[in-house]
């Protein structure tokens, strides 16, 4: 996703970008990207080349949490990629996008470039942003009213339940792409792409399985694949709940201007360099949602024109610390199933 054209000349957004562009933040960083890119890769390369010289061992658990960490840090490539940070080129943007999310981790490029984009576009809007529509979690009152038996019984649990379900996010992201790949609705792009897509996932999932099969007894198969993408979904999890949960919700006709719609609904997290390094630069949220195409290192930088215009236009801008914003987080959830905490017959 890139910046919206301002619809009015002189808007509080215009305001805001004009300045922000004059800074020069929003420069293609080719340096930057060069190595972090370089450096991803042969620490992802280092990390296979271990498990394949470690062999039948259950040491390869230690392998298993250090390659979670490299696939996330290496969806953060693709993240990027997709929001066109990396290269002046699109395609250039594309293609790295779709190595790193498509062939290296396995989760399908562009179904999560489509879900990415509408949650952009309308972050916390009730019905209109897909990262709190009804699912395992219970994002809104109401959602949580219209629950009955096991589901009913997931929300009224949910902030207690929140963490440990994050070690299956990593899975459920693998099968919504997969699943986006079969289906012919466009959630995966168009037919070439979704071919192309189809695969790089099919190459990784191939390859994935066999080295797990070949390398280590069945048994240690099974716990290496449960340990790497239950260590993995919580770190990918952890990266991107502290960003709207627990923020300001917007109903379905609700009218907002771009700029509040996007600092309102977003959280910052305080720290230093290796917050940034280990959030992969999110911890930005808010000036990430405002410059969506700026290169994670301007964003730091931009910080602090976001935050002054913030201050003198009288819009709240809402940064806290890692631990605190998931205990905000928590306590969101924990309110959301407050109507089923009232009738526990639901559950039955």
């Amino acid at each position: 996703m890139t910046e919206p054209s301002p619809t009015r000349r002189g808007s509080d957004y215009a305001a805001l970008s004009r300045e922000v562009k004059e800074s020069g933040l929003l420069k293609r960083r080719p340096g930057y990207y060069s190595v972090k890119v370089g450096a991803n890769l042969l620490l992802l390369a280092g990390g296979w080349t271990a498990f394949a010289l470690i062999g039948e061992s259950w040491w390869q658990l230690l392998t298993a949490a250090f390659l979670a960490v490299m696939f996330t840090q290496i969806g953060f490539i693709g993240h990027d990629a997709g929001h066109q940070q990396i290269a002046a080129s699109k395609r250039v943007n594309n293609l790295l996008g779709r190595v790193h999310a498509d062939l290296l981790i396995g989760l399908s490029y562009g179904w999560w470039i489509n879900k990415h984009n509408r949650h952009h576009s309308h972050p916390n809007h009730v019905d209109r942003d897909p990262d709190i529509a009804d699912g395992a979690i219970a994002f809104t009152e109401d959602q949580a009213r219209v629950r009955s038996g096991a589901y009913a019984w997931l929300a009224r649990h949910q902030a207690w339940l929140f963490f440990p379900m994050l070690l299956l996010e990593g899975l459920a992201l693998h099968v919504a792409g997969v699943r986006a790949q079969l289906e012919r609705d466009g959630t995966a792009g168009s037919r070439a792409a979704r071919l192309a897509g189809a695969g790089l996932l099919t190459a990784h999932l191939v390859g994935y399985v066999a080295a797990l099969f070949l390398v280590l007894t069945p048994l240690q198969a099974v716990v290496f694949l449960a340990v790497h993408q239950g260590l993995f979904g919580l770190y990918m999890g952890c990266s991107f709940a502290p960003n709207h949960k627990g923020m300001a919700m917007f109903a379905k006709d609700d009218k907002i201007d771009f700029l509040r719609r996007q600092v309102l609904t977003s959280r910052n997290i305080r720290g230093g360099r290796f917050t940034d390094f280990a959030l992969g630069g999110l911890n930005y949220q808010i000036e990430h949602h405002l410059f969506p195409s700026m290169p994670r290192p301007g964003l730091r930088h931009a910080q602090e024109i976001v935050r002054s215009f913030c201050a003198r236009h009288g819009i709240a801008y809402h940064e806290t610390g890692l631990f605190d914003s998931y205990a905000q987080v928590l306590r969101y959830l924990h309110t959301v199933g407050g109507p089923l905490r009232l009738r526990p017959e639901l559950e039955y």
